[in-house]
């Protein structure tokens, strides 16, 4: 798809104001285009005062956010602090389309009834990384919905067939004989559509939305605006260090969990993807990043710095004393103490085998693998190892652990 810029106005010089704007915007992105476009709608920012406008659109397909999410939302905060309008944009129309981004298969489009459920927690959810104060929160059903059939059509008549099957999930699913549902051509002209109608200057995504976000530049050349330019930042792996973060993998770890909970998933990363997380969570500098990264080669110990990544986390979504506590569980834990706070689980049925007891108290998600747990002596009640896989507990209290962050007190009857 072509990325040209449509017009050559006149070039402004950039202070050094507008250079360090730039550096900062393209902290931890994958691609910016058109970057020379960029940093003159900036120094056209700076010349009159009048901030540019940045959009970011979600699609509220799920009630939570993870910290996956928070990359690109972090890269928006980036931006409102330099005083740039931001604007977040619930697609809860485009919701009934379904993104077909990267899908093998058409997704299910929700209901209204899901996306408005979705839709309540998201900019709440949202308002942990943007100061609210200064976001402008917008549903795309205002413009989509009046549109109509004959604004349907006209919509489709600035796009050719061929330009949409340019896609790279359209293009495969079309030469393997995968079905792809008329429907699905109309998302990227939608979302397209949301940047003429917000007028933006700049939109951000992940990488898998590049293509949608062109459409909406190309939008915008048909409907006689100025061209957005697009910044895309990366998917961020889940803890697992390979598959991108996603609630379906398990490799996740959400914003609204507790905060001894983010603090261990966050402990867990590898030395390696923590610097990862540093350059796409965090809101350190890059001086700062660098710094500690000459201290672990001067011989600090690694795990020193992923414990100062894991507090500022769990601060931005808990608070400073939240950290501290997750801080001194996870020491605790270390030294096979007990957290303070665990679940409690009522059972019936003792003596109840060892499997059925870990299962039962969610645990384990079966009894062979509560067996195998205990097989390689994962298992531990009231602190002792338990090497016996036909052990049957008796009724009364204990404290049972899995693995170095599951607990349960259970109390069976």
């Amino acid at each position: 798809m072509d990325v040209s810029s449509s017009s050559k106005p006149v070039q402004l010089p950039l202070s050094d104001s507008v250079q360090e704007a730039l550096t900062v915007a393209k902290r931890g992105v994958e691609e910016l285009l058109i970057e020379s476009e960029f940093a003159q709608k900036l120094a056209r920012s700076e010349q009159s005062g009048k901030p540019l406008r940045i959009k970011l659109g979600l699609d509220p397909t799920a009630p939570d956010l993870h910290l996956g999410h928070t990359v690109v939302l972090n890269k928006m905060r980036q931006l409102q602090d330099l005083g740039h309008q931001v604007i977040f944009l619930i697609g809860d129309f485009t919701s009934m389309i379904g993104d077909p981004s990267g899908r093998n298969i058409t997704r299910p489009p929700l209901t209204k009834e899901q996306i408005d459920e979705n839709a309540k927690t998201y900019f709440a959810q949202a308002s942990l990384v943007l100061d609210p104060s200064r976001t402008e929160i917008r549903y795309n059903s205002e413009w989509c919905d009046p549109l109509g059939a004959r604004g349907m059509i006209e919509l489709s008549a600035k796009y050719t067939v061929a330009r949409i099957l340019e896609r790279e999930d359209f293009t495969k699913r079309f030469h393997s004989n995968t079905p792809i549902s008329l429907h699905e051509f109309l998302y990227p002209l939608m979302q397209g559509y949301d940047s003429v109608a917000l007028k933006s200057d700049l939109e951000l995504g992940g990488t898998d939305q590049k293509f949608n976000l062109l459409v909406g530049r190309e939008l915008q050349k048909s409907y006689g605006q100025e061209q957005q330019c697009i910044l895309t930042m990366p998917l961020l792996e889940g803890l697992d260090g390979v598959e991108k973060m996603s609630k379906s993998k398990g490799n996740y770890i959400g914003i609204t969990e507790p905060g001894n909970t983010m603090f261990a998933k966050l402990m867990s990363i590898s030395d390696v993807m923590m610097w990862r997380y540093y350059e796409l969570l965090s809101f350190r500098s890059l001086a700062e990043i660098a710094q500690f990264k000459k201290e672990i080669e001067g011989g600090r110990n690694p795990r020193d710095v992923k414990v100062l990544l894991a507090q500022e986390i769990v601060a931005r979504f808990h608070s400073v004393q939240a950290a501290e506590d997750a801080l001194a569980d996870f020491v605790n834990r270390s030294k096979g103490g007990i957290p303070d706070e665990i679940p409690e689980v009522a059972l019936s049925g003792a003596p109840l085998g060892i499997g059925q007891l870990l299962k039962q108290a969610n645990l384990c998600p079966s009894t062979s693998e509560a067996l195998r747990m205990v097989e390689q002596g994962g298992v531990r009640i009231d602190g002792t190892v338990v090497s016996d896989k036909g052990l049957k507990v008796d009724a009364g209290t204990v404290v049972v652990q899995v693995g170095k962050r599951k607990f349960a007190r259970v109390t069976l009857s």
